[in-house]
């Protein structure tokens, strides 16, 4: 079977999805502050073609993605002129064009594709200008709840409502209203570093995805049946998730950790020191 055609011999997409689902199982866990990362495992495999990232792909000058003709927020053209298949997974910012935008849903480019449509969001409300058409990954993916905003299909000025918020918590305002200036605070980024160095860049053996977790509130999982693209997605899966930690959880002033919460109308403060609840407040 060919990348896009559908299953024969009576199988179907879903029944594929279900027994590898049915297979997933957790593995040893992983905390540092209010970020905990649970391994999973499933049944594994290697994908029956070669599959690069956006970025690998970007490296080898095999992935172009650029503006259309007649410039649109939702829409770019994307072609992949390599000789094998690029994975660009929902929430990939896309710097460049008149505008930074976000990969709207994963998409597994075939190779010589020829100009594709590729459906985006845009995530830099205040510029609509710029002589160049061409985009750049930054090797950044969008915040999980960012990313589940666009698996709801919003629209577009919830998607920039929902950039704005993440730029108000991190202090990182933008004179264009762009995400990337969240990921460009030094304060975030080295944020981040602490994060990746506790958590570790690396996935542990036959990891196949993560479930993550903020204060004990679900975040988000991201499986993949070929644990070594896992394995190279991961860093950037990380990073993303560790937005969702900044300034809601932070090192107390002596021992333990201050993590920030909210419940329906109320905010809630909670110390939290190995492993124990020390104090919690709900106002």
């Amino acid at each position: 079977m060919r990348a896009g055609e559908a299953p024969s011999g009576g199988g179907s997409l879903g029944t594929d999805l279900r027994r590898f689902l049915e297979g997933v199982r957790v593995g040893e866990r992983r905390a540092h502050g209010g970020l905990t990362v649970f391994w999973l495992h499933g049944p594994g495999g290697a994908a029956p073609f070669v599959i690069r990232t956006l970025d690998e792909a970007r490296a080898r000058g095999e992935l172009h993605v650029t503006e259309r003709d007649q410039a649109t927020v939702s829409s770019l053209v994307i072609e992949n002129r390599g000789s094998v298949h690029v994975l660009l997974l929902a929430g990939e910012i896309l710097q460049g064009g008149k505008q930074n935008r976000i990969v709207l849903e994963d998409v597994l480019v075939p190779p010589r594709s020829g100009p594709l449509t590729l459906p985006v969001y845009c995530v830099e409300q205040g510029r609509w200008a710029g002589d160049g058409k061409a985009f750049a990954p930054r090797e950044i993916l969008a915040a999980p709840q960012l990313r589940a905003k666009m698996l709801e299909r919003s629209e577009q000025r919830e998607v920039w409502a929902e950039v704005d918020r993440y730029a108000k918590r991190a202090a990182a305002p933008s004179a264009t209203g762009s995400y990337l200036a969240i990921h460009d605070k030094a304060e975030v980024q080295a944020h981040q570093k602490d994060v990746e160095a506790a958590i570790g860049p690396k996935i542990v053996p036959g990891a196949q995805g993560a479930a993550v977790f903020v204060a004990d509130r679900f975040v988000g999982i991201d499986l993949f049946q070929d644990g070594s693209l896992f394995a190279r997605e991961w860093p950037k899966l990380l990073r993303a998730s560790t937005i969702e930690t900044y300034d809601s959880v932070r090192r107390g002033i002596g021992a333990g950790w201050l993590v920030e919460f909210r419940l329906s109308r109320s905010r809630g403060l909670a110390l939290v020191a190995e492993s124990q609840v020390v104090h919690a407040a709900i106002l």
